[in-house]
């Protein structure tokens, strides 16, 4: 692959280490100015200010610009079939997400659209996603499934994400989110779709090898607490990592099972309650949150700031997907999480970058730059950090380097 030398950085801001920063340390970054960084085939070897002694390589001149790491996306809901426009006249009118389940919308529409669509179908249509998240700056995208429910539609979208993996340049990471509901076969024995997940389901995605983390939604009218442990005690049994969505909607106790469970991340959390975020701190899990769906859903923002403080690492994610969250633009997120969240532009920064690498369990080979971690990072039509938290509605992006190579 070769060497690749960015030179002339007028500010480099990044998070350090190889496990999540949680606490004061989630808003302590390195900042350097006059910066270069050195990738030799795909890995960091050098971080340095002033000029570079290596010659010899490709040469790309920051001109004085910010660079961060890459930005990690740890959640998202990138492979479906459809869009659900339709849906926005009924949230207009007061309708909310759960009345649209109820009515065979929301999450089970999308199951419609997506087991109507080829691989091949959902492969492209993902594609064009990834490019527009790839020339955001975003360059690791965590992909659930979880629009199939059923055995051939949920490997269908398992095996759309892996297609991604290898041939374009964002690396996905991949997550069976067979519980993501209830489908419409199953209404009436919704016990016997948990079985089918347990006993049949995970083992085949297990033994494919199409995912790394087992992911479910707890929620009222979705999955019981005790349920939702049961489909992550199931998925653990076969090597897949615990991931819940708790607290989305009401409290039910996911947010409390991630001790029990292990769980490398919770997701959503709007509503978590304060043993919710003492069962985080005490397990290490990191809280993974979503605050542009809370902007586009209207509903409260999650207590960012009292997991902080609590010891909480917190990450930061797009939640891209049909239904409650039509937009991967993670820049946005960013400035959600100052604006509502009042996190500080470093905090906020570790939380799209290493943290977020966490809780995909890449954190000891993503979301910082340093050496021996991937060559990923942006350069930013921006002289500061301060710069592309304050800034909305814009593409700040100038350029995004993917392991060692030069994207855009």
């Amino acid at each position: 692959m070769g060497k690749l030398i960015v030179k002339n950085i007028g500010m480099l801001a990044t998070p350090e280490g190889k496990t999540a920063r949680r606490g004061a340390k989630q808003g302590e970054i390195r900042v350097l100015k006059d910066a270069y960084v050195v990738i030799e085939d795909g890995v960091i070897a050098k971080v340095g200010t002033g000029e570079p002694e290596e010659t010899d390589a490709q040469v790309i001149d920051a001109r004085g610009r910010l660079v961060t790491p890459g930005l990690v996306d740890a959640h998202t809901h990138l492979i479906f079939g459809g869009w659900r426009q339709n849906e926005l006249g009924l949230k207009l009118h007061g309708a909310t997400y759960l009345d649209i389940l109820a009515m065979g919308g929301g999450i089970l529409s999308t199951v419609n659209a997506t087991r109507t669509a080829t691989e091949d179908e959902l492969v492209e249509k993902a594609r064009e996603a990834l490019d527009e998240m790839l020339s955001l700056g975003v360059t690791t995208v965590e992909a659930k499934s979880g629009y199939g429910l059923d055995m051939d539609n949920e490997l269908k979208q398992l095996r759309a994400i892996r297609r991604l993996n290898e041939s374009h340049p964002i690396d996905l990471v991949s997550t069976f989110l067979g519980a993501h509901a209830v489908p419409k076969e199953y209404k009436e024995d919704r016990e016997a779709y948990i079985r089918l997940l347990c006993e049949e389901v995970i083992p085949a995605v297990a033994q494919a090898k199409l995912a790394e983390f087992c992911d479910v939604f707890c929620e009222t009218g979705v999955f019981s607490a005790e349920e939702s442990k049961t489909i992550l005690e199931a998925g653990k049994k076969w090597g897949l990592i615990p991931k819940i969505h708790a607290d989305e909607i009401d409290p039910i106790g996911g947010s409390q099972l991630t001790s029990e469970v292990g769980a490398v991340s919770a997701e959503h959390l709007i509503v978590c309650p304060p043993a919710g975020i003492d069962a985080m701190a005490k397990a290490g899990t990191v809280a993974c949150l979503l605050p542009a769906t809370s902007f586009y859903l209207g509903s409260t923002f999650a207590p960012a700031r009292d997991m902080i403080d609590a010891g909480v690492p917190v990450a930061m994610a797009s939640d891209f997907n049909p239904g409650s969250c039509p937009s991967l633009n993670l820049q946005f997120v960013m400035n959600l999480g100052c604006l509502r969240y009042r996190l500080t532009p470093e905090e906020v920064l570790t939380a799209v970058t290493l943290n977020g690498a966490a809780a995909i369990n890449r954190a000891d080979r993503l979301g910082s730059l340093e050496p021996g971690k991937q060559g990923d990072l942006v350069i930013w039509n921006a002289e500061d950090l301060n710069y592309i938290c304050y800034r909305m509605g814009s593409n700040l992006v100038d350029t995004v380097v993917k392991n060692g190579q030069k994207i855009s």
